[in-house]
């Protein structure tokens, strides 16, 4: 439905993109990320034609947008733009009615067809309880939501949104970005550029990656999504784990600091486990994590964050090879972590451990040992870099003081 191909653009003497290409289909919802200035604003310029390109080709159902009129552009692209401001005092359903300008004639009025279309697009996007109030009383978020009603007002097969959320609260965002995907699977094509990596991995069938006007990377929101290409495009370090209840990647931007230099094995189930792997990876440290069933949270986060996990079958009992397994991890480590249900049959993995650091939390068991700090688990890196390694060091005798830990 909408294409571009090796599409360069300079302003001012300055190139701002570079051989960009990308495909929309019918029914896809593709989303334009990447930091700012990468160029996602001038694409969709491009894409809507008030910017031509200095080489390059855009295509709408096929044709070459350049070919078109404005007139024709206008009935098949729909676009909502970054900035929410209106000049005039039109009210909501004026503003709305404006979508209506590409289907009638020079001096043709709008009929009681065109305003059975404003109506419904208002009510869809949840603005016609403002029909009469001027959009310059309206919030930055409202005026944000008018300007998507006038897009829907102007049916066309693709729409264009710069930042459609910018403005809007949490829930006005989600139902937002809701509207996009149900547009898609009604036929629609979106593209829009999305600020917030996590809602755009969620509702973007596909996401192409700018950054210095270039794509860095585009496919699949797991597979662009991916901490090394977004140290590349972003220059930060990030943590990619999973979205709950979806299959979309969640990003997790980490501060600049020194990695920890560690080797920690996990020791338990559930969500303190799984949290306990991601805040220990998140600084750096080297984590495994087992013995634990396939697809407990543990396991699955393992997978997310490229841990090693030694899993076993859901109430299949736990085998010899496996305890052996774990053991071996638990005993190579600089400290094992101890974080969840433990378990009968991780006794031998925690036993292995030279140190130990027990997440203090509900279900965890005390376990008395001279060699247990207690933490919480925003505490464990701390904890843990009080460790000393396998192969001592100028911190082997350094501990870790809190109020939530002690030695047992």
């Amino acid at each position: 439905m909408l294409s571009a191909e090796d599409i360069s653009v300079s302003l001012g003497g300055t190139q701002i993109l570079s051989d960009v290409s990308l495909t929309a289909e019918c029914g896809d919802v593709v989303g334009l990320v990447g930091p700012n200035g990468a160029g996602k604003t001038t694409t969709l310029r491009l894409l809507r034609a008030t910017l031509s390109p200095d080489s390059g080709t855009v295509r709408v159902a096929g044709d070459p947008i350049d070919g078109l009129s404005s007139k024709q552009v206008s009935q098949r692209v729909a676009s909502t733009p970054q900035a929410t401001e209106l000049s005039f005092e039109f009210t909501v359903r004026q503003a709305v009615e404006m979508g209506r300008t590409p289907h009638l004639g020079r001096f043709e009025r709008a009929d009681s067809g065109d305003r059975e279309v404003v109506a419904a697009a208002m009510e869809r996007v949840d603005v016609a309880r403002f029909a009469d109030r001027p959009v310059t009383s309206l919030s930055g978020g409202e005026r944000q939501r008018v300007l998507l009603a006038r897009a829907l007002a102007q049916e066309t097969p693709v729409l264009l949104l710069d930042e459609p959320t910018s403005n809007l609260d949490i829930n006005h965002a989600v139902n937002t970005l809701e509207l996009v995907a149900d547009l898609a699977r009604e036929g629609k094509t979106a593209v829009a550029a999305i600020h917030d990596l996590n809602l755009a991995a969620r509702y973007c069938d596909e996401l192409v990656l700018l950054a210095g006007g270039e794509v860095r990377a585009a496919g699949p929101p797991r597979e662009v999504l991916t901490t090394p290409t977004l140290r590349d495009a972003f220059d930060a370090e990030t943590l990619v784990t999973g979205q709950p209840a979806t299959d979309a990647p969640l990003v997790t931007a980490l501060a600049d600091r020194d990695p920890l230099d560690r080797t920690v094995h996990v020791v338990g189930t559930g969500g303190q486990a799984a949290g306990a792997l991601t805040r220990l990876v998140a600084v750096g440290a080297t984590v495994s994590v087992g013995v634990v069933p396939t697809g407990d949270a543990a396991a699955e986060r393992a997978r997310d964050l490229d841990c090693e996990a030694v899993t076993v079958p859901p109430f299949a009992g736990v085998d010899g090879n496996s305890v052996s397994r774990a053991t071996e991890l638990a005993r190579a480590a600089d400290a094992v972590v101890v974080a969840g249900d433990v378990g009968d049959a991780n006794e031998s993995v925690v036993a292995a451990a030279r140190r130990l650091v027990a997440v203090d939390g509900e279900g965890v068991p005390a376990i008395d040992s001279p060699r247990t700090i207690v933490a919480t688990v925003d505490e464990l890196p701390a904890a843990v870099a009080g460790v000393a390694t396998r192969n001592g060091g100028p911190d082997a005798e350094r501990r870790v003081e809190s109020s939530k830990q002690q030695d047992r």
